[in-house]
């Protein structure tokens, strides 16, 4: 695949003045020549990254991160400051509709104008103008100064003629929802014609679930750098995971998990335990192979490894709890809800749960795990976050759990291969 974009170790810093004076103090040299008024704010800090010809890459990221920097400087509206870009074909940019429009001038006159921005021959536009007008739908006042239009006709000419020039690249920044309802589909139409014609496309959007539909690869951006590129679901999973985690982003990827440590002697083990105690969790996937990241919809095993000093406990009680990263309790089960009777004998003890089919929505999560008596009210250990795992999962559903289900009534839908094929 020939990479029609290519960006490498681009940096876009921009000056930051506490004081609007300092701005002419450091201008004018005032204070001498190492004299510095400013910091330096990095909008992006060595982001590098490639697209091929017909992908359709998503920027996810949250305000200020760097997205729309990113699209600006793909676009030629601004420089990097450092770094170099590369970009092999026509581009048409849904960035912010109507920037370029002159409101003295005619919607017919801000077409032609626009089509001299996105360096498109006047002989080309002319031909376009059908479509334009067509997809546009604004009647008569195509001929009448835009500053008379409504906000609504506005943005659809705006579109219209940004989408109607046939690009090699489309780049659209929040901009496919845009209109009334009717218009809405139609933006989705023409976007829909475009991948089905392989064109390349970098879409940003807060809409995540936008991305895991159309997209077949995305980019994470956080505070100008680039903290992930890949398989859309993946990508966008751990970065929901980051919102709903709420940590600065350095503790969000070094965070680890917290399954105790290797067995000892037992009578130097059980010093100090009262009754008993968690020493291991572990999860391991179909192959029998130890795993913290997990494939939606397949059988996980779980080992839980516990220490008795105490043995007169009657009928304990073994329980697993499954939560989101935001704290949101997914399931909880334990052995006595199951009728099972735990081993407990002085020393190392080990129960094996076994997850058929685990088919939580991709993500990251937790496991807690915890002993109790044997009525489930006393707390005789518990270990929050022993685990946590991710889970990756293709745009099949939404939610917490996808339950299994067959539709009924309907035909297979012939694009599903399509879909098949960008996952």
């Amino acid at each position: 695949m020939d990479n029609i974009i290519k960006v490498e170790n681009v940096k876009k810093v921009y000056k930051m003045y506490d004081n609007p004076k300092d701005r002419f103090k450091e201008a004018l040299g005032l204070g001498g020549k190492k004299k510095s008024y400013s910091k330096d704010y990095y909008a992006l800090n060595d982001v590098s990254f490639s697209v091929g010809t017909g992908e359709i890459v998503g920027i996810v990221g949250r305000n200020g991160s760097g997205k729309s920097t990113i699209l600006k400087i793909l676009t030629g509206v601004l420089n990097p400051t450092e770094g170099h870009v590369e970009v092999n074909g026509k581009v048409a940019a849904l960035l912010e509709l109507g920037a370029g429009f002159n409101q003295e001038y005619t919607g017919m006159k801000n077409i032609y104008l626009n089509a001299t921005m996105m360096h498109v021959s006047r002989e080309e536009i002319e031909k376009k103008i059908p479509e334009i007008l067509a997809f546009a739908d604004i009647g008569d006042f195509i001929n009448q100064p835009v500053k008379t239009y409504s906000s609504g006709m506005f943005v659809r000419l705006a579109f219209a003629v940004a989408i109607n020039v046939d690009p090699d690249i489309l780049i659209v920044d929040e901009a496919l929802a845009v209109g009334d309802v009717r218009f809405q589909l139609k933006c989705m139409d023409k976007f829909t014609e475009f991948i089905k014609a392989g064109k390349t496309i970098l879409f940003v959007t807060h809409d995540i679930n936008a991305v895991k539909r159309f997209c077949n690869r995305a980019i994470w951006l956080n505070d100008g750098k680039l903290i992930m590129d890949g398989n859309t679901d993946e990508v966008t999973d751990h970065y929901m995971d980051f919102l709903k985690s709420e940590l600065p982003i350095e503790q969000f990827l070094s965070r680890s998990d917290g399954a105790a440590g290797e067995e000892e002697d037992v009578d130097t083990a059980v010093s100090g335990i009262d009754f008993a105690q968690i020493k291991s969790f572990h999860m391991y996937n179909e192959k029998g192979e130890e795993t913290d990241s997990i494939i939606f919809g397949e059988k996980i095993t779980v080992k839980v490894k516990y220490l008795v000093a105490d043995t007169s406990l009657d009928r304990p009680i073994l329980g697993v709890a499954i939560r989101s990263i935001d704290n949101e309790y997914i399931c909880g089960i334990n052995t006595k809800l199951d009728d099972m009777i735990i081993p407990w004998e002085r020393g190392y003890n080990e129960m094996t749960l076994v997850y058929d089919s685990f088919n939580l929505i991709g993500g990251e999560y937790y496991f807690d795990a915890g002993i109790f008596d044997r009525a489930g009210i006393v707390n005789i250990d518990y270990r929050a976050k022993i685990k946590s795992f991710f889970v990756k999962m293709d745009y099949v559903g939404e939610g917490i759990v996808i339950l299994d289900h067959v539709w009924k009534g309907g035909s297979r839908d012939p694009e599903s291969k399509e879909r098949s094929a960008k996952q």
